[in-house]
């Protein structure tokens, strides 16, 4: 088992592959498994660094923890892998929680970053009906500590993600410690983010914001439209919905190649 010493914590990782370094930043669950099946065709073109996030699953916490300071803590672990990787910049693709580690990672450690592809990130206060959507975290949080994990999975799923996924993420392993360590640190805290748009901006060039053809209209698909609009960028769509990765791991890998081959990042062209 490979693991990287941090402050706090020891990562899991595993690195698949050849070619430039591609991290790829798991969303709630928190661990490498969800990108498994996608990786195995991105690993042809890059080398694949997967991980589990700190306090998810064998990246497990061996110090103090700053909860104030979460996302960059978790945005300085992905630095320091890609760092002992050895090969950088990188490229990092972040799906939802991932997202939004990613979007920290460039703002802090744009050293470290070549191009970035925060998928759905569920930075939602960006929205214009943002803090409705907060206050319904808040409520999946409170339903979570009255009734137990599953009641409060359900009512997320129907709310914030079309059909075809909510059918992905029920058929998905469960794992209770990780979901409530996902419930306690970071369903209220991460969607809330207060992104530094300026810095993003000014970084621009590097960013290919992308999102599931299936999930139009759902919350974090259109925090990368709006994303799009504030800083001049295209969004482009990759198979499924919000887990496309898991849903289609094939058609996935193989149309985000061919964006990132085509340089889709950078001001839109029109």
């Amino acid at each position: 088992m490979t693991v990287l010493g941090v402050p706090g914590a020891r990562l899991y990782y595993e690195v698949h592959g050849d070619g430039r370094t591609m991290l790829m930043i798991p969303g709630a669950n928190g661990v490498t498994e969800g990108f498994r099946r996608a990786a195995e065709h991105l690993a042809a073109h890059y080398t694949v660094v997967l991980y589990d996030r700190r306090g998810f699953s064998r990246s497990q916490l061996d110090g103090p923890q700053d909860y104030s300071r979460r996302l960059q803590t978790d945005a300085d672990d992905a630095r320091r892998l890609i760092e002992h990787v050895g090969d950088v910049p990188a490229v990092v693709f972040g799906a939802s929680s991932g997202g939004v580690v990613a979007l920290d990672l460039l703002t802090r450690h744009p050293e470290v970053v070549h191009t970035l592809v925060p998928f759905e990130p569920a930075a939602v206060l960006q929205l214009p009906d943002g803090q409705q959507w907060v206050a319904f975290f808040h409520e999946v949080y409170d339903l979570y500590r009255e009734a137990g994990i599953e009641p409060a999975m359900r009512r997320f799923r129907q709310h914030a993600f079309p059909d075809a996924d909510r059918q992905v993420m029920a058929r998905a392993p469960k794992n209770e410690a990780n979901a409530s360590y996902w419930f306690e640190h970071e369903l209220r805290q991460y969607p809330k983010v207060d992104l530094d748009l300026d810095t993003l901006a000014s970084r621009a060039e590097r960013i290919m914001l992308a999102a599931g053809r299936e999930a139009r209209g759902y919350p974090s698909r259109e925090v990368n439209v709006v994303l799009g609009s504030k800083l001049g960028l295209d969004v482009i769509e990759l198979p499924g919905g919000h887990v496309g990765y898991l849903a289609y791991p094939a058609e996935f890998a193989h149309e985000l190649l061919d964006a990132l081959t085509q340089g889709a990042c950078g001001p839109k062209n029109h």
